[in-house]
């Protein structure tokens, strides 16, 4: 019996280590000798191959890259709302709270004389799909102001089908009724399934359906799996 291995190792899919049992009954030494005209015969052993699947995780933005996409928004933000005292930062909970954060301090410093709201929201109870897997709380809803006549800038990490900025907006009317809903993400990955836009957007990233996408103040990652044989 002989044992193959092979494997792929490339920047863009998944590596595979093979293990291949090849039947050596069929080759030119399947009788060996053992002595005085005597021989033994091996025995057939089928083909067994193992695929072992390692997702590839690639980095899109760095820490650097976040710092200047922030830094970005924050002054979309103040150039397209000229009265400051009107607006209120909401972020989803919990990819989104981190992001809004940044944001209010960076408009903060870009007009000091300005003190924008910061809150957050929790769309569990709002979710289209509820009623399909258990709800599962991620964090309290914190939103310090009435929202009626506010312009709202609701903060996310990532916008995919749009199907959880959807829940956002009912959950905000809940808390008032705002003027408008601005939506700011770090990361759009396209895939959507509703007719939701952007209007702050970090980065846009083409992905498969597939891909998991990280955000984080480190960086965005995105990883790609690929099935393989079992």
């Amino acid at each position: 019996m002989s044992l193959v291995y092979s494997w792929s190792d490339r920047k863009t899919s998944p590596v595979r280590l093979e293990r291949k049992d090849i039947d050596d009954s069929t080759s030119s030494h399947a009788r060996t000798p053992l002595a005085r005209g005597v021989f033994l015969a091996r025995t057939a052993v089928k083909v067994c191959v193992v695929s072992i699947v390692f997702p590839s995780r690639t980095e899109i933005l760095a820490t650097a890259d976040i710092d200047r996409a922030i830094k970005r928004i924050s002054h979309e933000i103040v150039e397209r709302n000229t009265e400051l005292s009107h607006v209120v930062i909401v972020g989803m909970q919990t990819g989104g709270t981190w992001i809004a954060e940044r944001l209010a301090k960076g408009v903060q410093q870009i007009e000091p004389s300005s003190s924008v709201p910061l809150g957050a929201v929790d769309i569990s109870m709002y979710r289209d799909d509820f009623s399909l897997r258990p709800i599962v709380l991620s964090a309290p809803t914190d939103i310090p102001v009435d929202l009626t006549e506010k312009t709202v800038v609701l903060v996310d990490d990532v916008l995919f089908t749009g199907r959880t900025v959807r829940a956002a907006l009912e959950a905000l009317n809940d808390h008032g009724r705002p003027r408008a809903v601005q939506l700011a993400v770090m990361v759009d990955r396209g895939h959507r399934e509703l007719p939701i836009r952007p209007d702050y957007v970090g980065k846009n990233i083409p992905t498969h359906f597939s891909d998991e996408i990280s955000v984080g103040p480190d960086g965005v990652f995105v990883t790609v799996v690929e099935k393989g044989q079992a």
